[in-house]
């Protein structure tokens, strides 16, 4: 098996409303037949699915599922750009919580969630530089 992740799909309670909130950041996204909404990202895909088409896919009932103890973190080439993502967020529909911040390591973070409780970590690494497209890998591109 490759090093890899393909495709990430959320499985949404509403996917009109969470696919709006994505819009709202200014993504873009592809429409399918079978009811996924999709975002290309760099090098992978955020579908976003029926929570319950989800669950019939997999074989379990939607309460099955649970909610994943995860992030996603979208990481940002300098620390300036922390606080300015957050408040984009917010003002698509999700919920700052936790402001922009340092960290102990050496970073600048903060947290939201977009309107069905998926969070996301908004960061600057200042030990691993992004690539030309803002690609990320742990021990930066250089």
């Amino acid at each position: 098996m490759d090093q890899r992740i393909s495709l990430i799909t959320l499985g949404a309670k509403d996917p009109t409303v969470l696919a709006a909130f994505y819009d709202a950041l200014g993504w873009s996204r592809e429409d399918s037949p079978d009811g996924v909404i999709a975002y290309d990202l760099i090098g992978q895909t955020l579908g976003i699915y029926p929570l319950e088409k989800l669950a019939e896919d997999i074989g379990l009932l939607p309460e099955e599922l649970g909610r994943g103890a995860s992030t996603f973190s979208y990481n940002v080439p300098n620390k300036e750009d922390v606080a300015p993502l957050l408040a984009a967020a917010e003002a698509a529909g999700g919920r700052i919580l936790k402001p922009a911040h340092d960290i102990f390591w050496g970073g600048h973070i903060g947290y939201f969630a977009d309107p069905e409780g998926h969070i996301w970590e908004v960061a600057h690494n200042p030990f691993s530089a992004l690539g030309p497209k803002g690609e990320f890998r742990w021990n930066g591109y250089g």
